[in-house]
């Protein structure tokens, strides 16, 4: 026996009615997330506008640091500070007496390699 299938307009109303519902819950859901994230776009906005910002910031400060670190300002830092040159600065010599005199070398031993052809 064949399936029979409600074709009644009792059936037919029951049913629009519950697609009606069901559409105007997710309407209502919809709108109420939308209405809970409206501010997430403006946030958003504001920090990749301050990320822009300090990321600017961040290349301009390494700029700066590069031209305080150029080696001629080092050296006139350095002049300024009393430091001087290795190569200017007075040396002393002095022998090293209290180190002892490393141990000999060991004989050296000859090696022999037989070379066998098969």
């Amino acid at each position: 026996m064949a399936p029979r299938f409600d074709l009644s307009a009792a059936t037919w109303r029951a049913r629009a009615i519950r697609y009606v519902a069901i559409y105007l819950v997710l309407a209502l859901m919809l709108v109420g997330a939308r209405l809970l994230t409206q501010d997430v776009r403006p946030t958003l906005r504001t920090a990749q506008d301050r990320e822009v910002a300090l990321t600017t910031q961040r290349d301009e400060l390494e700029l700066r640091v590069q031209a305080l670190g150029n080696p001629q300002r080092v050296r006139d830092w350095a002049f300024q500070n009393g430091m001087r040159r290795f190569a200017e600065a007075p040396k002393t010599t002095q022998d090293l007496t209290g180190v002892p005199a490393p141990a000999p070398a060991a004989a050296h031993t000859t090696l022999e390699v037989t070379t066998e052809w098969k």
